[in-house]
């Protein structure tokens, strides 16, 4: 049993055929199974050389149910299969395979012109049935639009399973890396009705764990209603909780259910709850010892079984301090507290990530899947992403749309934020300084000075007379802006 992997140096641009070895998780891998050894090899290099795919052979049906069988990580992402094979055929091979791998698309090879094989193919889920001789352009086409439509289908299902409220911690992005301890935690509460206060950074995904807690526990399938409690104007709160009747105030013009009613029997997710005014925690303070709401207007209450789920970027503890949060609330809230770390500490979760991204906007953008080369995938690991988990998913997003490249670069990962975290600095020449600060509040003038000052320096290497020359600001103003620091001068 003979496999190969297809290779191209960057640099020589020659193609190597070696032995199978391991190869990146995050790169298009395509098995090609032919018994003919020039047509994988023909095959082989169109995808290497026009796709800079990764490409795997395999001689015949078992062969190629071997490999699949040692792809624990699922890196294989589409079959190339020939039809006339000998000791297992490509229709039985094929048939296999929509049993045991579902989720690979495949493209169906033959010599044979027969429409019967094509339908017969077709029925067993094959994506796409070609006629050798291949032609070039054919089969690129046929392998992207493969591609595309696996993620298409993998986003829909992704985002069936959010609307349907069963989402589980298996579909999060980090179940084996960073998020390994919070999960573990996280699969406790979800076993119970104890309410969870989530904090961690803006960014982080605590929406996205909250609704893995809903997803795991005995109320998966019933509504999870989340509630973004700064975004409701403050004399809105009460009637968007708990609702109102027809005419309760000027406006009420129907009668509404509110969102502790419309989550019955499911959970709701107060994000933000560190912003709700005083008067709103203590009506929320009462649902929660009572569970009833009491509609605005009703005069009576109304029994709610809910599950509450919190979530907050603030340190509710110093809020208490200030005056601007109920303790007796926040002892309500916070029966099982989870911190999410920052994507920054996660670093083996960047690049399982941003290829998530890459295939969820090459089905939602109608663009053609792509990899990230290895200064990009350094570039990212590098990036300290105050903005977590959502300037990741921006950063991809951007780049999905702008970029012409086989392969997304570094050219086309333009930065919310400037900063790294180890390594080389590898775009401290391309940063870009953000007016957004992380609360999503616009930066002051002051701080924004600062950052663009702290830039100059470092880009200079910390020779605050070339900064200042750039900036065209003197050191002493510099000092004043920033404190002065041990800088090296010429």
């Amino acid at each position: 049993m003979t496999r190969f992997f297809l290779d191209e140096t960057r640099g020589s641009r020659t193609l190597e055929i070696q032995p199978i070895r391991e190869f990146s998780l995050m790169s298009q891998t395509v098995l090609i199974v032919d018994d003919d050894a020039s047509i994988r090899k023909t095959l082989g290099m169109l995808l290497v050389k026009r796709m800079e795919f990764k490409v795997i052979e395999a001689e015949d049906g078992r062969d190629c149910l071997s490999i699949l069988e040692t792809d624990k990580n699922d890196k294989i992402k589409l079959i190339i299969l020939d039809l006339n094979m000998p000791v297992l055929s490509g229709m039985e091979t094929l048939e296999t395979l929509h049993e045991k791998h579902p989720s690979i698309p495949v493209i169906m090879l033959t010599a044979s012109k027969e429409v019967e094989d094509a339908v017969q193919a077709m029925k067993l889920g094959a994506m796409d049935f070609m006629t050798k001789p291949v032609q070039p352009e054919r089969m690129i086409v046929s392998v992207q639009n493969a591609l595309k439509m696996n993620a298409l289908s993998r986003e829909v299902t992704r985002l069936k399973k959010q609307t349907d409220g069963q989402m589980t911690f298996k579909d999060l992005i980090g179940h084996d890396n960073g998020l390994k301890d919070v999960i573990q935690v996280g699969t406790k509460a979800a076993a119970s009705n104890i309410p969870v206060l989530i904090s961690g950074e803006t960014g982080v995904g605590k929406e996205v764990f909250a609704r893995a807690i809903h997803g795991e526990s005995e109320r998966a399938g019933a509504p999870f209603i989340a509630v973004n409690c700064g975004a409701i104007p403050e004399k809105l709160v009460e009637s968007t909780l708990f609702g109102h009747e027809k005419g309760a105030f000027t406006g009420a013009v129907t009668k509404a259910a509110g969102k502790f009613r419309e989550a019955d029997g499911g959970t709701i997710f107060l994000d933000e709850v560190g912003e709700l005014p005083l008067d709103a925690q203590v009506k929320l303070l009462r649902v929660l010892q009572q569970k009833e709401v009491e509609p605005v207007g009703a005069g009576q209450s109304v029994p709610v079984d809910v599950r509450v789920v919190s979530a907050t970027n603030r340190n509710l503890e110093h809020e208490i301090e200030k005056g601007n949060f109920r303790e007796d609330l926040y002892f309500r809230l916070n029966v099982l507290p989870i911190e999410l770390p920052p994507l920054c500490n996660r670093k083996d979760d960047i690049l399982p990530l941003a290829y998530h991204f890459i295939e969820r906007f090459a089905a939602s953008e109608n663009r053609m899947l792509k990899d990230l080369t290895d200064e990009a995938e350094k570039g990212l690991k590098c990036h300290s992403w105050p903005g977590n988990v959502r300037e990741l998913e921006n950063t991809i997003h951007r780049a999905m749309v702008l970029s012409e490249n086989i392969n997304l670069d570094t050219d086309d990962l333009i930065f919310t934020s400037s900063r790294t975290t180890g390594g080389e600095s590898v775009f401290m020449s391309q940063g870009t300084v953000s007016i957004i600060g992380h609360d999503g509040s616009v930066k002051s003038i002051a701080d924004l000075e600062k950052e663009i000052i702290t830039f100059a320096i470092e880009h200079h290497n910390n020779n605050v007379t070339r900064a200042d020359a750039e900036l065209g600001i003197g050191k002493s103003t510099i000092y004043r802006k920033i404190g002065k620091k041990a800088y090296a001068e010429p």
